[in-house]
């Protein structure tokens, strides 16, 4: 049987700077004031966690001045729960505001906080001095993007020595302390492909992948193809002095994402214009191979192989995160675990798979170069608190502790066809690789979904296509709502994992002349069908609306608020949320308002692209509140929610609360129209026979925020041009 590696977690804990700005993530998940998350970690398992000792926090202003509050208490706690640690100094970082990645007394001023830093905590035995060397020299003196925001090469080199020589120095004085200190040294790990025109830059990014970790191997040496480069650079003494006194990791960290593998094309008119780049010699497009390879880049399994035969050290797998939905973030660290053991079946030493980004992380859309996204972790931060997800029971199962989730099987979107949105290009590999290998199938419960005929129905079962869930989208003659045989009968043939009500009654003003049946398919059917899965131990998500608030709140809506509907629809959403807060079982209902979609006609939004493009004007309520909500975003995360098994009321939409009239305005104003032909009228005059709610905004307590409205409005518009495009020819 194969060794199974240990299980690590890390804490998001990048402080770099940009500018005179330094961004904090520990500051950024809030964990700055939770001492209380150091319990959640040791309760998942985990036997490490990588976490912050970092220069930047506790030496901010002067190398004497040094603040260790924070990091008393919270070490004590690691320490108390028997939560080994992996001390980090700097990450991503170029140390406080006086010093930095190309200044001479770097190297020192690191050395000088880890003596401080082991001296306080001599019980450390584990330490990473400096996360990810290269990469950070990469984007710090290369690319410009963080600080001192360089486009050198010679200071490209010298901030990677002066991070090579911060690591030496440090772990010396460290081991004056605890000899027996271990360095694990990290660092970003994937192959670069590229066209035969480009092979010399592709060979040149495949040896310089490698170089921290070969100086600290003592490797780089005359005889090395990096030495001469490095030394036309003036840097030919560092380079004697570090080969002279080496020090070799004693675990080799490989963080890789799929981002990681990089494919190199000239043909740049293959590619958008944003992907274009190149070097003092030739330009090319820069492109993820996963996107285009065909068959895929090695991944993660090739870059442990290549870490494994090049050094004969330990390896470990220094972080796993995939910023993804919730089944393709389990995917991958099932996945990255799997590979792990059988790698150590095959006589390699994979020590650990890491658990990264904890506490989720924010702004790596954007390098942290500028403010940007939240993607959660192992606990989804984004209320303020932290909020377990699916991960959670996937950890446990792969210690052995519970059945993996269901969730996690199947395989992700980098193996899919959907993987490649270039023109593919063919990968020189054995033919089995592009016959591909035959992948076990196993039977997998479905999602249930009922709803086939609405706008509601069709998108979640569009995005369980797109996300590799199975699913069953029934009907009414497959699963009648008001037939409680018929309910019971599908659950058992189907036999789903969870079910998604997305049917019911939609015509709000027809519901004043038809009282009874709109209560019956929104509120008897919906009791009805979560009745019965609670009695199978089988997960509910449902639908609520806006229009179970009476309006007057003056203020957005949370969750917790009073309901008073005014409207015979709202009054049927209200008895269906009461009707099911009282059953037993796992039931999650979300409440949402106004969709939208590109992939629906009947939708708002659209009704005024198809009235602006016939040249007409669109009249819209001025005088009615509310908080659109994207189709595919609300699914998006509705399912993220159901497979985290969240239960309750929760409010999902876009976030900006504003008039039909002024968000008229903003769909046409994106989609290339004039906003003046848009009318703001009083409700009253469209003659609806039910009331509405003044003022129905949606706002959260409980986190799960979907992305802006501008965000909802660009990709509406984006994926509603084509469409047009397409009517129009």
């Amino acid at each position: 049987m194969s060794k199974q590696p240990e299980l690590w977690g890390g804490l998001e804990c990048t402080v770099n700077r940009v500018g005179e700005r330094f961004g904090d993530q520990i500051h950024a998940t809030g964990h700055q004031h939770r001492v209380e998350d150091i319990g959640h970690f040791a309760a998942i398992g985990l036997q490490a966690i990588r976490y912050p000792l970092l220069w930047e926090r506790i030496s901010p202003d002067s190398p004497d001045r040094c603040d260790w509050s924070w990091t008393d208490e919270r070490l004590a706690r690691l320490r108390q729960l028997d939560l080994r640690v992996i001390a980090g100094l700097v990450h991503h970082g170029s140390g406080p505001r006086y010093t930095s990645l190309v200044d001479d007394d770097f190297a020192s001023g690191l050395a000088e906080h880890a003596r401080r830093t082991a001296e306080r905590y001599p019980w450390i035995s584990d330490w990473t001095p400096v996360n990810e060397p290269l990469t950070t020299a990469r984007f710090s003196a290369l690319y410009a993007h963080w600080y001192p925001h360089a486009r050198s090469e010679r200071l490209f080199w010298l901030a990677l020595l002066n991070q090579i020589d911060g690591t030496r120095l440090a772990m010396r004085e460290i081991r004056r302390v605890n000899p027996a200190a271990r360095l694990i040294q990290t660092d970003d790990l994937g192959r670069t492909y590229a066209t035969a025109s480009l092979r010399e830059q592709a060979r040149f990014d495949n040896i310089r992948r490698w170089a921290g970790w070969d100086l600290l191997c003592g490797m780089v040496t005359r005889d090395h193809p990096l030495w001469d480069r490095m030394a036309a650079c003036g840097l030919e003494d560092r380079l004697s002095a570090i080969a002279d006194d080496p020090c070799p990791p004693d675990v080799i960290g490989i963080n890789h994402y799929l981002t990681s593998d990089r494919f190199l094309d000239h043909r740049l008119q293959r590619y958008p214009h944003h992907v274009h780049g190149g070097s003092e010699v030739q330009l090319y497009a820069d492109v993820e191979a996963v996107r285009v390879l065909e068959p895929p880049p090695q991944g993660l399994e090739g870059a442990v192989r290549e870490a494994w035969e090049r050094y004969r050290l330990p390896v470990a797998v220094t972080e796993v995160h995939n910023g993804c939905t919730r089944e393709e973030q389990l995917r991958w660290v099932a996945q990255a675990w799997d590979i792990a053991t059988r790698l150590n079946g095959e006589g390699m030493s994979v020590e650990a798979v890491t658990i990264w980004s904890l506490l989720g992380s924010v702004g790596w859309n954007t390098l942290l170069t500028r403010p940007g996204h939240y993607e959660p972790g192992v606990w989804d931060v984004s209320s303020g608190r932290p909020r377990p997800t699916a991960m959670i029971p996937l950890l446990r199962s792969l210690r052995g502790k519970a059945e993996r989730p269901l969730a996690a099987t199947g395989t992700g979107w980098w193996q899919r066809p959907e993987r490649m949105v270039h023109p593919p290009v063919a990968r020189p590999a054995p033919m089995v690789q592009h016959i591909g290998l035959g992948r076990e199938v196993r039977a997998i419960k479905p999602l249930l979904i009922c709803g086939a005929t609405g706008t509601l129905g069709q998108a979640i079962a569009g995005a369980c296509r797109l996300r590799n869930i199975p699913y069953v989208l029934t009907r009414r003659a497959d699963l009648d709502l008001s037939d409680g045989r018929s309910i019971e009968a599908a659950l058992d043939r189907i036999q789903p994992w969870a079910v998604a009500n997305a049917a019911g009654w939609v015509r709000v003003d027809d519901a004043e002349d038809e009282e009874g049946p709109c209560l019956t398919a929104n509120a008897a059917g919906a009791i009805a069908l979560a009745r019965a899965c609670g009695e199978r131990r089988i997960p509910t998500l449902s639908f609520s609306s806006d229009l179970v608030f009476g309006g007057d709140k003056g203020a957005p809506y949370v969750e917790g608020d009073a309901i008073r509907p005014c409207n015979n629809y709202g009054i049927s959403k209200a008895r269906m949320e009461e009707g099911i807060a009282a059953l037993d079982g796992a039931h999650l209902i979300i409440r949402t308002a106004a969709f939208f979609s590109p992939h629906d006609q009947f939708n708002f939004a659209h009704a005024v692209i198809q009235t602006l493009r016939s040249g007409r004007p669109f009249a819209a309520a001025d005088d009615l509140v509310i908080t659109p909500t994207y189709v595919p975003h609300l699914t998006s995360t509705a399912l993220d929610l159901l497979i985290d098994r969240e239960t309750g009321i929760w409010h999902l939409s876009n976030g900006e609360a504003l008039s039909w009239a002024e968000f008229a305005r903003r769909v046409a104003q994106r989609c290339g129209h004039d906003p003046a032909l848009i009318q703001g009228v009083p409700h009253a005059g469209f003659g609806w026979k039910a009331a509405r709610p003044a003022n129905a905004a949606l706002a959260s307590d409980r986190g799960a925020h979907l992305p802006p409205l501008s965000c909802a409005i660009d990709h509406f518009a984006d994926h509603l041009a084509p469409q047009i495009a397409l009517q129009a020819a």
